[in-house]
């Protein structure tokens, strides 16, 4: 291959993807249209307060008694986690002006799952560690993939500063949410229509969510035999879970039952008063003393979400590998959480699916002529 591979997206996928294709020694770029790497991987500090520790307004846990490749990248890759913490009871808030329900969940009724310390931005900068650092572009926005009549495949990308550059690539990485690419990525010649219906049908992981974090000096909860986990059918948190690091500062995150819509209509200040109010309700009046709070809503994120995201998911999407077929079929490869038909929405899938797409392209590489 004298022309790079070109790997269009700088989340957990994609990079993995630059990582095996260069520790086989394959050329390749990663480019990324935001101004840093990760994806949906988010993991920050309040700017005022960094010392209360780092949290993760992204992906958070795996599970490595099922996600065999997280668990081997971690070892493999030094990365130091903990155990998310689950002692005490789960409080329920069924009914709206009721007191919570508390139970007392029989031991070990839950899976495990492993959190990162310092958040899951220690994976993807491990991993960005492992590929040569001129590899990755930022602020490379690719429009258009075009395929001439010698089959060869010219990637289009505007960069921060309006210009354009091409780029002839050996193959192409679409690392990145397949409605994304459909709705912003031009194919010449035009993909088949099963493969944009494919792509389109499948809902971005996460684009449709919000997700807030309430940061305390401590995780006062646990004194009082709570867990931090909470349910609520009243909102506007749905689902709560301790999110305090390994030591220090408490903190406690939650999933929004509110759709996308309302929370655009409220505002970002009233939907936190919400989200406080409903602490106080479920964790009492320390809830109140919030030394800080973050914020995340993936919806509002173009390079997350499309207009179709919004609409809340009623059940499990159906995710999985586009359709190959056409002209394109030995060119592009399709990687990202979506394309994974065991895991699809988990950080586990998107290093599988990185895994699929590069042995592709290598098999492809080294298909007898």
């Amino acid at each position: 291959m004298n022309n790079p591979v070109v790997i269009v997206g700088a989340g957990l996928s994609g990079l993995r993807a630059a990582s095996l294709l260069t520790a086989q020694g394959i050329k390749c770029k990663v480019f990324e249209a935001r101004d840093r790497i990760g994806g949906r991987v988010l993991s920050t500090s309040d700017p005022n307060r960094p010392a209360l520790g780092t949290f993760d307004l992204g992906p958070t846990w795996f599970w490595p008694q099922y996600e065999n490749m997280m668990d081997s990248l971690v070892k493999e890759l030094n990365i130091d986690t903990f155990v998310q913490y689950t002692k005490g009871a789960m409080l329920s808030e069924r009914i709206q002006n009721e007191p919570p329900e508390r139970f007392v969940l029989p031991e070990n009724s839950g899976e495990r799952s492993i959190r990162f310390k310092g958040g899951v931005q220690t994976l993807i900068d491990a991993v960005a560690d492992t590929i040569p650092s001129e590899v990755i572009e930022l602020e490379t926005r690719v429009t258009a993939i075009r395929l001439d009549d010698a089959g060869a495949a010219t990637v289009e990308a505007h960069l921060a500063d309006g210009t354009r550059k091409n780029v002839t690539a050996s193959a192409v990485i679409l690392a990145l949410p397949p409605r994304i690419l459909a709705h912003h990525i031009e194919f010449s010649p035009t993909l088949l229509p099963t493969i944009m219906t494919d792509l389109v049908s499948k809902p971005t992981w996460m684009a449709g969510q919000a997700k807030a974090i309430a940061i305390y000096d401590r995780p006062f909860w646990r004194e009082s035999g709570l867990s931090g986990f909470a349910t609520s059918w009243v909102g506007p948190l749905q689902e709560i879970h301790d999110a305090s690091p390994e030591t220090g500062s408490g903190a406690l995150f939650g999933f929004f039952g509110m759709p996308a819509k309302t929370r655009r209509e409220l505002g970002e200040d009233h939907v936190l008063k919400l989200v406080i109010d409903q602490l106080v309700r479920l964790f009492g009046t320390p809830a109140q003393n919030v030394r800080a709070i973050l914020y995340k809503d993936w919806s509002t994120d173009s390079e997350t979400a499309v207009e179709e995201d919004l609409a809340p998911l009623r059940n499990f999407p159906s995710y999985g590998q586009p359709p190959k077929a056409g002209v394109w079929e030995e060119k592009i490869h399709f990687a990202g959480t979506e394309t994974n038909s065991q895991y699809g929405g988990h950080l586990e899938g998107a290093l599988q699916s990185a895994e699929q797409a590069v042995y592709e392209i290598v098999n492809l590489k080294n298909k007898p002529l």
